[in-house]
């Protein structure tokens, strides 16, 4: 009777292959976004921001003025 023979070297690869598997599902849960759904919603925000500011009645005040009295 022989038993089923086993390779080491492969062995540990698949056991550090699942382990960081598991990491990156994690990772996944916890980020969750992906790069087009940021851009995405960067685009919204900046074109509604725009939309705002054509509103305005008057040009925004600056605000690094310095008196010199």
């Amino acid at each position: 009777m022989t038993g089923d023979v086993v390779n080491l070297r492969q062995f540990r690869k698949q056991k550090t292959r699942a382990r960081d598997e598991k990491s990156a599902e994690q990772n996944r849960i916890d980020f969750g976004r992906t790069k087009s759904e940021k851009t995405l919603t960067r685009a919204l925000n900046e074109t509604s921001e725009r939309r705002l500011d054509q509103g305005r009645r008057e040009p925004p005040a600056e605000t690094d003025r310095r008196d010199t009295d």
